[in-house]
């Protein structure tokens, strides 16, 4: 679940305590060319007032009316369905003829959105499942295999922690890497046990630890939806990170360095209790090749690579012909 669909659970269930009815849209299905993923949310208050998108503006003011014409007592979850023609794809702008399919229902029972943002607190997956039939809805642990689906008549929909980023050292890259992490929704902590790189540290909203690497990424309990970036380019700081980084469930493991210095540390590497499994994680150098050379550049790259292997997006070996180097490219 990206930020924007936790801030709209979290708007909805502020509305409702506030005493205000609210309508939730979540997308289900997609045709074409559509601006948000199945899963996506929107919520309606009473008054018209709106939180999150399932268009990106094509068919709110629709919605916004259904849901101000609708009584919400007794009401029951029901799909509503937009740009089946051309026609109407025409009539409500959504491009390239494309077309959505949604299920639009009143939140009554607060609990089941405290649930999901509880567990969304603890960097738990969870599966939210409506039957559109009575209306109930339930809550259950979920996994990485599990996906959104709809089969006319019970619509589940997964629910994802927030992704989080571990970074080590807070130099200027990190300044940068730290920014831009939270613009793509990881929720970004920084550990560097040295005083004198600390003191200046003021990025908002990335915390920044003081503990050493290896500990930290131990007590952080690295999950599948996490990632970690050394970039120090001091070994003993990066290298302690590493060895418990590559060892843990997260998604991305990477250290800044050239090929030389990263064929070093992997030989390094191997004098701890590591596989070569586990040493072939390893992203480095680390970053996709763009011709970065300033620190928002080479942040850029980072946060590519970052994605690319988040969004499970192949990675190849590409051959620079003028060296005869080889860089990770996404294809």
């Amino acid at each position: 679940m990206d930020s924007v669909d936790l801030n709209v659970l979290k708007s909805a269930l502020a509305w409702r305590r506030a005493g205000q009815t609210v309508n939730l849209v979540t997308v289900i299905e997609t045709w074409g060319s559509a601006p948000r993923p199945p899963g996506a949310l929107l919520a309606i208050r009473g008054d018209g007032q709106i939180v999150g998108s399932v268009s990106g503006g094509c068919v709110e003011d629709d919605l916004i009316e259904r849901c101000r014409n609708a009584p919400l007592l007794n009401a029951k979850p029901e799909v509503v369905s937009y740009g089946v023609t051309t026609e109407e794809a025409a009539r409500f702008g959504l491009p390239c003829g494309g077309a959505l399919k949604l299920v639009q229902e009143p939140i009554t029972d607060t609990g089941w959105v405290e649930d999901i943002l509880a567990r969304a607190e603890k960097h738990e997956l969870a599966m939210r499942t409506v039957d559109l039939s009575t209306g109930r809805v339930s809550v259950s642990g979920a996994s990485r295999a599990d996906k959104t689906a709809f089969d006319g008549t019970v619509l589940k929909v997964i629910y994802g922690p927030l992704w989080r980023m571990l970074i080590i050292g807070a130099g200027q890259l990190s300044r940068y890497l730290a920014e831009m992490a939270q613009a793509l929704d990881y929720q970004v902590i920084v550990c560097d046990p040295r005083e004198e790189y600390r003191a200046d540290w003021n990025v908002p909203n990335a915390e920044l630890v003081t503990g050493m690497p290896d500990d930290v990424v131990v007590q952080l309990n690295l999950d599948a939806h996490s990632a970690v970036v050394a970039v120090t380019h001091d070994p003993k700081l990066d290298d302690m990170a590493l060895m418990e980084a590559l060892k843990s469930p997260a998604f991305y493991v990477g250290a800044l360095g050239s090929r030389v210095n990263t064929a070093k540390r992997k030989e390094r590497l191997k004098e701890f209790d590591l596989s070569e499994a586990e040493i072939d994680r390893l992203h480095g150098p680390i970053g996709l090749r763009i011709g970065s050379r300033t620190p928002p550049e080479i942040a850029i790259s980072i946060l590519a690579e970052v994605t690319a292997v988040k969004n499970r997006f192949p990675l190849e070996k590409v051959s620079d012909k003028a060296t005869g180097n080889f860089e990770a490219c996404a294809t």
